[in-house]
């Protein structure tokens, strides 16, 4: 059996990585992962919200990690589409997920209360 040019895509140049990328993309994926649980555990931030921040900070920079080291996502891979695809998929989900709060937090806001009957049960029997 031979194999012809047409059965096996050209590889344009671009390899899905190394051992060394995968060596370095684990080492940072456990370093973001190290950090923020030392900061919980050790207390290291006196402030709640600080911390959370500094999670959510730490979260977003391991997601670019994930992205760049295991998934190969970047300007070269496929002429810039994957890249692309990926950032129009983060754009509707940061849409989807602000707009929803901003609907709930609304929501939230402007609803009535309901009034209460003289036993407590509420308006409704």
């Amino acid at each position: 059996m031979t194999t012809s040019a047409a059965a096996h895509p050209a590889d344009h140049g671009h390899s899905h990585g190394n051992k060394q990328r995968f060596i370095t993309g684990s080492a940072l994926a456990v370093l973001l992962t190290a950090i923020p649980f030392w900061l919980v555990m050790s207390g290291g931030l006196h402030s709640g919200s600080a911390t959370a921040l500094t999670i959510f900070a730490f979260a977003m920079v391991q997601i670019v990690v994930h992205v760049v080291y295991f998934l190969h996502v970047d300007t070269k891979s496929e002429g810039g589409w994957t890249l692309m695809a990926t950032l129009f998929t983060a754009i509707i989900v940061v849409l989807t997920i602000v707009g929803s709060i901003w609907v709930m937090y609304h929501l939230d806001v402007n609803m009535m209360p309901m009034p209460t009957a003289p036993g407590g049960m509420g308006a409704m029997h």
